[in-house]
């Protein structure tokens, strides 16, 4: 686990260093130029320069960046190296482009002026959830971030056991300011006070109770409205257009029954020219 989190300059060279990435990667650019090319590009001053040297050394050997990160633990969280490795795993679905563009919007979200736990962690908990990214090792990974104090990592490692068994915002509900003020006005106590830590504030509360028994991505979403918290990344959507402009593929089909004449032709069958025929037209002074 990472000593402390890191200055903000790191964050800014890291969200550029991640949309750099993805970038070149969606033009098929092998990923050893595309760290080369950085490390020139990159802040000298920060840190960067020494891990894309010691990421381009795991890239030679390994042929992977993820397992690299991981063991620069003092630069890159494990939150960071689970998603990158999780995009190189060769069984999972998850696009490397989209798990780029989620450390893109958290290295923002950690370089903008008041980063706070809760905002950084429904972020994270809504990327594995909407990727389906595990969530065993992906909320311990989540447990290890430096942002998150000792009360935070605990409540992460127990929450992990109850994932499927409570409802989501029920969790985030009773750990809210909102609840502590509730139990004070129904037992009509003004000094209660609980006996564990308040994580989330009042509005987190309300908006986590008003989504009880809901599918969490509306909670998520309301989070996102009302505390401008981070959108996470979305997938793609397949193509849905056609692949070439139609004046394209009309030149396509012409070529491709060139190449059909010229093969029939080659192989001494002759050329069926019926297929040229036009009737005539009727000439209407007859």
């Amino acid at each position: 686990m990472p000593a402390a989190p890191l200055d903000r300059d790191e964050y800014i060279e890291q969200a550029y260093f991640f949309r750099v990435c993805r970038e070149r990667t969606a033009e098929n650019s092998p990923a050893q130029e595309v760290l080369l090319g950085l490390k020139e590009e990159v802040l000298a001053t920060t840190r960067l320069p020494l891990a894309i040297d010691f990421l381009l050394g795991e890239l030679h050997h390994a042929g992977k960046m993820g397992p690299g990160m991981a063991r620069l633990r003092h630069y890159f969280t494990s939150f960071q190296a689970f998603v990158v490795q999780r995009a190189e795993d060769e069984e999972s679905r998850f696009d490397m482009r989209v798990a780029y563009e989620i450390l893109e919007r958290e290295a923002e979200y950690r370089a903008s002026d008041a980063p706070t736990p809760q905002g950084l962690f429904v972020y994270q908990f809504e990327c594995i959830s909407r990727n389906r990214l595990g969530y065993d090792l992906g909320m311990q990974a989540l447990a290890d971030d430096p942002l998150y104090g000792p009360e935070w990592r605990d409540w992460i490692l127990r929450i992990r056991r109850e994932l499927g068994t409570v409802d989501f915002a029920e969790l985030i509900y009773l750990r809210s300011q909102h609840r502590v003020d509730a139990v004070r006005r129904r037992t009509n106590n003004p000094d209660y006070q609980p006996s564990f830590s308040v994580l989330f504030g009042t509005q987190e509360g309300k908006i986590a109770r008003a989504n009880r028994g809901k599918d969490p991505l509306y909670m998520f979403a309301a989070l996102q409205r009302h505390l401008d918290y981070p959108r996470v990344p979305r997938p793609r959507p397949a193509r849905s257009g056609p692949l070439f402009d139609p004046q394209v593929e009309m030149r396509f089909q012409r070529l491709e029954n060139r190449l059909g004449i010229l093969e029939a032709d080659g192989k001494s069958q002759g050329i069926d020219l019926s297929q040229f025929y036009t009737k005539p037209a009727d000439d209407p002074g007859a």
